[in-house]
C-alpha cells in the first residue's frame, strides 16, 4: 500500500514537497516512480528513482526543477519540488515497480491515492 501526502495550494515560483509512504512489502526491491495527471490529460511520468536511490531520471518537464529521494528505512520516497508552474498543477500520484527502466503507467504495478498540487500563477 502507497499513500502520497503533501500536495497543497502554491504560488508559482514556490516550493513543495510530496512524501510517498509505503506499507505491506519490501519497499527497498522496488523502483519507485512519480507520475502525475492534469485535468483532461493523460497520466504522465515526472521520474524514478532505483531501488538503492543511487539513479534518478526525470522527465525533461521537470528536470533542474524537481528532485527525488528516498529513505528506505522510513519506506519512504520523496518529491522535492521547485520553481514550479501552473502547468505543474496535477494530481500527483507515486507508484512501485519491480522493473527497471519501464517509465510508463502500464510498467507500475502498485499505485498511491494521489495528491493534488495546485500552482497559482
Amino acid at each position: 500500500q502507497l499513500q502520497a501526502f503533501g500536495g497543497g495550494l502554491v504560488q508559482a515560483g514556490g516550493s513543495l514537497r510530496l512524501s510517498c509512504v509505503a506499507s505491506g512489502r519490501t519497499f527497498s526491491w522496488y523502483v519507485m516512480g512519480w507520475f502525475r495527471q492534469a485535468p483532461g490529460k493523460e497520466r504522465e511520468f515526472v521520474g524514478d528513482i532505483s531501488w538503492s536511490g543511487g539513479s534518478v531520471y526525470y522527465a525533461d518537464s521537470v528536470k533542474d526543477r524537481f528532485t527525488i529521494s528516498r529513505d528506505n528505512a522510513k519506506s519512504t520516497v520523496y518529491l522535492q519540488m521547485n520553481s514550479l508552474k501552473s502547468e505543474d498543477t496535477a494530481v500527483y500520484y507515486c507508484a512501485a515497480s519491480l522493473r527497471v527502466g519501464v517509465r510508463r503507467v502500464d510498467g507500475y504495478d502498485y499505485w498511491g491515492q494521489g495528491t493534488q498540487v495546485t500552482v497559482s500563477s
